[in-house]
């Protein structure tokens, strides 16, 4: 794990996004993570590199690992990145 996100930024940052956005990891792992039919995700760790969520679709939990576009500088692009990831996904599932 990079010094931008220590275990501690990691735990932060997911415990915000299911605490506060639980809807926006769902849209993660339904149009990022390609899990379309999950109905619950949680976000357990996220690095520069991406995010790992675990997804509930048919009474399984399935891991989903997401890789994002670029190599993430600092928890702030993090910020940036997952609301931009969240607003794409909004957009295309509108059709």
């Amino acid at each position: 794990m990079s010094d931008q996100f220590s275990s501690e930024i990691s735990s932060r940052i997911c415990n915000h996004m299911n605490e506060d956005h639980a809807n926006a990891v769902l849209l993660y792992a339904q149009f990022f993570g390609g899990v379309s039919q999950a109905t619950a995700a949680q976000m357990l760790g996220i690095d520069a590199q991406g995010m790992d969520l675990t997804a509930q679709t048919n009474g399984e939990s399935l891991p989903v690992r997401i890789q994002f576009d670029h190599v993430l500088a600092d928890s702030e692009d993090a910020h940036h990145t997952l609301i931009a990831m969240v607003k794409q996904a909004r957009v295309e599932a509108k059709g």
